[in-house]
C-alpha cells in the first residue's frame, strides 16, 4: 500500500543492517502494505544488534535474510524463541523502498549469486509480480521444491489472492503473512443518525453490494450535511482491485471498463459535494479521521493495517465510533510477501533452514506460529501489541480480532470474508508506475481542468513516454 513511506514519514532513508540474528529492537508487530504506503516506520539509523539462539551440534546455516523494513528481520528473534534447537542464525540485509533504493540493490544481489546472496526476500504488493511472475521470477524457488506443498496452503486456508499473486504457471512461488482484504470502516454515530442502526450486517446492505447502492447512500449522508468519503483516493483501491483486468494485456496498456468508471465517480464525488475532495495521505484526509475536517466523514475503505497502524493515531474523539463492515466491491490493500532463492535447494542443511522459517512465518496456523501471534498482538509476551489480519483464516476463526477503536467488535468477522472476496488476477508488475499517473489524470478531470477525453489521451501518452508500453 505505499505512498506512505514519503507522506507519512517524511524521510528518506536507507538502512543496511547485518546482523547474526536480526533481533533488532522494538516491536515487530507492525505493518508493511501496499503502493509504496507502508505502514512500517522506515528506519531512521544503523544498527545492529544480536541473540544467540540456543546452542546445538553442528555449524549453524546462515540465512541470508533481504527486507525493506524491519518487520521481518524482527520476526527472526521470535523464531529463535519459539524454535531454541533451530541451528540457524540470520544475516539481515534493510533497505528502505524510499527513493526506489530497495529493488536495484536486490536485483543486482540475485543476479550476483554465491555465499552473500540472498536466501530470503520480501517484495510488497507494489512490486511483488516482478519477483513472482515477472522479469525476476526465476531466481525465486517453487515452494513445493522446500517441501511446502499445496495442501499445507488448504489446510491453513490461505487467502486466494495471495496465493495467486505469489504463483506463476501453478508453481507456489510466494506467501504474504498479512492479509490485506479491505472493508468499509465507517462512524457508527453517523450511521445511527442516517440509517437508523449502526450495525454492520445492516450498514453493509446500505453501501452495497455495486456502486449504484453506494452512491444512493452518500445521497442520504449528504442530506444530512455529511460526506459519504474524505476524497476519490478512498474509492480507488477498490475499484483498481476488483477490475476484471490488470494495466497490461498483451503487452499493451488496457484500461478496464471498471478502472475507466474511476474518473466518472472522482468526478461524481466531486460535483456533487460527497466528499472533502481531500488526497490520501495528507494533512486533511487524517483530518477526516478525526471529525475535524470540513464535513463530518462517514467512512474510509481499507484492510485492517489502515485500522491499526493509521487511523489508531488519527481518530482522536472518534476512537470507538467506528465499525467496518463488507464493501460494495471485493478488494485487497498492500501486503509483504516471502521469498526463497532456488539456489537455496542445492544445499539441504539451507532449504530445511529457509522452509522450517517460512513455513513458520506463512502456513503455521498453531498458537506458536507468526501468524497467530501477529493476528492477536502477542509477539512481546506479557505485552498487547497491534492485532492485525493475517493470511490463514484457520488462524483468524480462533484469534481475539476485538479492537477499542471499532467500539470493541471483532474485526476478524469483516475481514475473513474480505479477504476471500479480495482477487489478485489483475496486478501487473507495472501497477505503481501507472496508477501515479492514472491518478493524477483523473484528479485533472475531476477538478474541471481537463476534459475526459484529454485526462485519456494523456494518461495514453504518459505511460508510452515513460513505460514505453503502446495503447489497445
Amino acid at each position: 500500500m505505499k505512498r506512505m513511506k514519503r507522506a507519512l514519514m517524511g524521510i528518506s532513508t536507507l538502512l543496511v543492517m547485518t546482523t547474526a540474528l536480526a533481533a533488532c529492537g522494538g516491536n515487530s508487530n507492525s505493518n508493511s502494505n501496499s503502493n509504496s504506503n507502508s505502514t512500517s516506520p522506515s528506519p531512521t539509523a544503523s544498527e545492529t544488534a544480536s541473540t544467540e539462539p540456543a546452542k546445538s551440534d553442528g555449524k549453524k546455516v546462515t540465512i541470508n535474510l533481504w527486507s525493506f523494513t524491519d518487520e521481518i528481520p524482527n520476526m527472526t528473534k521470535k523464531y529463535i524463541e519459539t524454535h531454541p534447537d533451530a541451528n540457524v542464525e540470520f544475516k539481515t540485509t534493510v533497505i528502505a523502498t524510499t527513493d526506489g533504493a530497495y529493488q536495484p540493490a536486490l536485483d543486482q544481489a540475485l543476479a550476483g549469486g554465491g555465499k552473500d546472496a540472498p536466501d530470503i526476500y520480501a517484495a510488497e504488493a507494489a512490486f511483488v509480480l516482478k519477483y513472482t511472475q515477472g522479469d525476476a521470477s526465476t531466481y525465486a524457488a517453487n515452494y513445493a521444491d522446500l517441501g511446502l506443498t499445496d495442501q499445507m496452503v488448504k489446510d491453513a486456508e490461505i487467502a486466494q489472492y495471495s496465493v495467486d499473486i505469489g504463483s506463476k504457471d501453478g508453481q507456489l512461488k510466494g506467501l504474504a503473512y498479512q492479509a490485506t482484504g479491505g472493508g468499509f470502516i465507517y462512524r457508527r454515530s453517523i450511521a445511527k443518525d442516517v440509517f437508523g442502526t449502526d450495525d454492520p450486517a445492516a450498514i453493509k446492505n446500505e453501501v452495497g453490494p455495486g456502486w449504484d447502492k453506494y452512491f444512493a447512500a452518500a445521497d442520504k449522508l449528504k442530506a444530512k450535511g455529511y460526506a459519504i468519503v474524505s476524497g476519490d483516493g478512498d474509492i480507488w483501491h477498490p475499484i483498481e482491485n476488483s477490475s476484471d483486468q490488470g494495466w497490461v494485456v498483451d503487452g499493451k496498456l488496457h484500461i478496464d471498463p471498471k478502472r475507466e468508471q474511476f474518473l466518472d465517480f472522482s468526478k461524481k464525488l466531486t460535483d456533487n459535494g460527497y466528499s472533502n475532495g481531500t488526497q490520501d495521505w495528507q494533512e486533511a484526509w487524517y483530518a477526516d479521521m478525526s471529525g475535524a475536517g470540513a464535513k463530518p466523514v462517514f467512512g474510509f475503505f481499507g484492510p485492517a493495517w489502515l485500522i491499526n497502524y493509521v487511523m489508531k493515531d488519527q481518530v482522536k474523539d472518534t476512537n470507538g465510533d467506528w465499525a467496518v463492515t463488507e464493501p460494495p466491491t471485493g478488494f485487497f490493500w498492500g501486503g509483504t510477501w516471502l521469498l526463497a532463492n532456488k539456489d537455496v535447494t542445492k544445499d539441504d542443511a539451507k532449504k530445511k533452514a529457509v522452509a522450517d522459517f517460512i513455513n513458520w512465518v506463512t502456513l503455521d496456523t498453531s498458537e506458536t506460529g507468526l501468524q497467530y501471534y501477529w493476528a492477536n498482538g502477542t509477539m512481546k509476551e506479557g505485552e498487547q501489541g497491534t492485532k492485525d489480519s493475517v493470511a490463514s483464516s484457520v488462524v483468524m476463526s480462533k484469534s481475539n480480532g476485538e479492537v477499542a477503536l471499532l467500539g470493541g467488535q471483532n474485526m476478524f468477522e469483516a475481514f475473513v470474508p474480505a479477504n476471500k472476496n479480495a482477487t489478485g488476477k489483475n496486478l501487473t508488475q507495472y501497477d505503481e508506475s501507472i496508477n501515479l499517473i492514472w491518478r493524477d489524470q483523473v484528479r485533472a478531470y475531476a477538478s474541471g481542468s481537463k476534459s475526459r477525453e484529454a485526462a485519456l489521451k494523456d494518461f495514453k501518452q504518459t505511460v508510452k513516454d515513460q513505460l514505453g508500453l503502446e495503447s489497445e
